[in-house]
């Protein structure tokens, strides 16, 4: 690894049992990674050097490390260090998941959670987030699946993980959310937009989402969220390129409101209509519109 140029990218996968992360190895696996399940850590600088420049077969490696490698997660950041160290690309993401909906997934699958193969799921639960919480820690990216579906998984990997191209800017993503169902993990900077009129209130509108052009005039004509507006434009106007120039692949930026569903929506939809197209990628998820 000692005249890397174009370093092999690599994306590790880990996170709780149950979790989704096979659904997210899989999804990486359908654009284009070269995919290995539960490689000891131990072994992830001698793979990056088998492909040691871009000019290989093999141009992405994703690989999924959890707790059944307990013997070597205490070697995890040293081993992730010394790539980085030595000129790799080495992305972490974690996949998180409430307890209520663990345990829920394990009764509907009638799987043994595998820390606690003759115990309860909780206590298995409990001990995993131990064994990795220093893992997750150091995650570059953390998601919440607990209110996610194989198929709005496999969505969510494979849009945060597509190739950006030499020379692209870094992706923007603008997140709305309901405050309600919990903060996004993967949120780099939150705005509360809860002091803002609300929609639910108004008969009219409290069955409409906030794409409908009814509840976004409604949002919208409000001076203080005018206001909000500017601000938030403003924000990423300024400390884009700080955070594009630190090598992030994605800014993530979340909108939130009580239910996720009217002012968070059409806030997001108004960010993006003004912002400058030539400043690069923007991606748009609303993740409790559905609700």
């Amino acid at each position: 690894m000692d005249d890397i140029r174009n370093p092999i990218r690599v994306v590790v996968i880990s996170g709780l049992s149950g979790s989704g992360k096979s659904t997210a190895i899989r999804a990486l696996e359908d654009i284009g990674f070269f995919c290995i399940d539960n490689l000891p850590v131990v072994l992830l600088p001698k793979l990056v050097e088998l492909f040691p420049s871009s000019g290989d077969e093999i141009e992405q490696i994703a690989l999924v490390v959890d707790a059944r490698e307990s013997r070597f997660l205490d070697q995890f950041q040293e081993n992730i260090d010394r790539i980085r160290t030595e000129g790799g690309r080495v992305e972490v993401l974690f996949l998180e998941c409430s307890d209520k909906i663990l345990i829920r997934r394990y009764n509907e699958t009638r799987r043994r959670h595998p820390l606690s193969p003759s115990g309860s799921v909780e206590e298995g639960i409990q001990r995993e987030r131990e064994l990795l919480r220093s893992l997750r820690g150091s995650a570059d990216q953390v998601f919440d699946t607990s209110d996610l579906n194989p198929h709005q998984l496999r969505q969510m990997v494979q849009q945060h993980y597509t190739r950006i191209q030499p020379g692209h800017e870094m992706n923007l993503v603008l997140l709305s959310f309901g405050f309600k169902h919990g903060i996004p993990a993967q949120a780099d900077l939150v705005f509360d937009a809860r002091f803002l009129p609300n929609p639910y209130f108004v008969a009219d509108l409290k069955n409409k989402a906030g794409t409908d052009p009814q509840v976004a005039s409604y949002v919208l004509d409000d001076e203080n969220a005018r206001m909000f507006l500017d601000r938030i434009v403003g924000f990423i106007a300024d400390f884009r390129p700080l955070y594009d120039r630190e090598g992030k692949s994605y800014l993530t930026v979340g909108v939130g409101c009580t239910g996720g569903r009217h002012r968070s929506v059409a806030l997001v939809e108004e960010v993006n209509r003004r912002l400058d197209p030539s400043a690069g990628p923007v991606l748009v998820r609303h993740r409790d519109l559905g609700r």
